[in-house]
C-alpha cells in the first residue's frame, strides 16, 4: 500500500475511498448517534436541535461522519501536494490521515471536533498561502471568520485563536492592519449571532461566551488505548526527525508550513491537557499535523521495509479496533 500511495496516480483517489471503506466498514455496521458533550458550543447544539425533529437514524450520522473524514483526507492530501510539503506528489498524507483516524473509534463518530477538523485544514491552507498572496486582508479576514465558527462549535477550541497572531508572525511581516483584520473576522460570527436575542426578546450573552473547565485528560483505560497512543507518537517522532534532516532542502515557505503544523499540534495538545473530558474525542484535533508527519515517515526512509512494516502494523491494529 505504501508503494502504491507513493505514486501520483489519479486512480489513487478511488483507491483511497476503498481503503477508507475497508477501515471504517465495521463502524458503519454499528453506527452511533451524534456525540453530545458538555463542551459543545452554540452552533453544534443548534445543528443537533435542527436535526432532532427529523428523527434521522444513526446510520445517517455514520455516513455523514465517514464523508467528512474522506473530505478531510482529500483536502490534507491536496494541500500537501500543492504546497510541496514532500519533495514529490503522492497520496501518503491522505493515507496516513485515514489510517490514524481509525485508531480511536470515537474519532469516527459525528461530533463537534470532527466538524472542526475540516475548518482547521482549510485554515492551515489559507495560512500557508499568506506567504505569497497579493490580497492578504481578504485571506486573513476569511481565516478569522472560520476561526470564529470553530470557537462556536466547541468551547475549548477557543485556544485556536492563538493561531491567528502566530500565523501572521510566521508568514507575514508585521502590519497592525492585518492583525486587526484577523480579529475583526474572528468576531464576525458573534456579531451576527448576537442579533438573535433581538428577535427572541431574550438578551443573554452566556450562550455565546465559551466556558472552559480545567481538568486532566482521560487516562488510558486499557492496553489498547496505550497502544493507539504509541502508534501515534512513534511515527510522529520519526517523521519529525526526517523533516528536520531534510529541512535545508526545502523552500522557506515549506519550512514555515511545517512550523505551522507543529504549532497546530502544540495547541491541540494544550486543549487536551486543559480540558481533557471523559473520552478521547477531542484528541482528534491533532490528526492533521500528525498525519503530515506520519507521511514523512512513510516517504523519506531509504529502506523500504521500515515504512512497509510500520504501515501494516498500524493497519492491522486499526482493523482490529474497528471490527472487534
Amino acid at each position: 500500500m505504501v508503494g502504491i500511495f507513493r505514486q501520483k496516480n489519479p486512480g489513487n483517489n478511488l483507491l483511497l475511498l476503498v481503503y477508507g471503506l475497508v477501515l471504517k466498514f465495521g463502524i458503519l455496521l454499528n453506527p452511533s448517534p451524534p456525540l453530545r458533550q458538555q463542551e459543545d458550543h452554540y452552533l453544534y447544539n443548534l445543528l443537533l436541535r435542527i436535526l432532532h425533529p427529523l428523527e434521522l437514524p444513526p446510520f445517517f450520522f455514520g455516513i455523514a461522519a465517514f464523508l467528512l473524514l474522506f473530505v478531510q483526507t482529500m483536502l490534507i492530501n491536496r494541500i500537501c501536494t500543492d504546497q510541496k510539503m514532500l519533495p514529490k506528489p503522492n497520496y501518503l498524507p491522505g493515507m496516513a490521515y485515514m489510517l490514524l483516524s481509525s485508531l480511536f473509534v470515537e474519532w469516527n463518530h459525528f461530533s463537534a471536533p470532527l466538524i472542526i477538523n475540516t475548518f482547521l485544514i482549510l485554515m492551515f491552507y489559507r495560512m500557508i498561502a499568506l506567504y505569497n498572496t497579493h490580497k492578504p486582508l481578504a485571506s486573513i479576514f476569511n481565516i478569522g471568520v472560520m476561526m470564529g465558527v470553530v470557537t462556536l462549535l466547541y468551547q475549548p477550541a477557543v485556544f485556536y485563536v492563538l493561531m491567528i497572531p502566530l500565523a501572521l508572525y510566521i508568514m507575514r511581516p508585521f502590519r497592525i492592519r492585518e492583525w486587526l483584520t484577523g480579529f475583526l473576522g474572528l468576531t464576525t460570527p458573534y456579531y451576527f449571532l448576537a442579533l438573535e436575542p433581538l428577535f427572541t426578546n431574550e438578551w443573554n450573552w452566556n450562550y455565546l461566551v465559551p466556558s472552559v473547565h480545567i481538568g486532566f485528560p482521560a487516562m488510558p483505560s486499557s492496553i489498547f488505548v496505550t497502544i493507539s497512543i504509541i502508534l501515534l507518537i512513534v511515527p510522529f517522532i520519526s517523521g519529525g526527525y526526517f523533516v528536520q534532516t531534510n529541512l535545508n532542502k526545502m523552500l522557506i515557505q515549506i519550512r514555515k508550513a511545517w512550523s505551522l503544523l507543529l504549532l497546530f499540534l502544540i495547541i491541540s495538545m494544550f486543549i487536551i491537557l486543559v480540558n481533557g473530558g471523559v473520552n478521547y474525542v477531542n484528541w482528534s484535533f491533532g490528526l492533521m499535523p500528525l498525519a503530515a508527519f506520519h507521511s514523512a515517515t512513510y516517504y523519506y526512509p531509504n529502506r523500504r521495509w521500515f515504512p512497509l512494516i510500520l504501515h501494516w502494523i498500524i493497519f492491522l491494529y486499526a482493523v482490529y479496533m474497528v471490527y472487534w
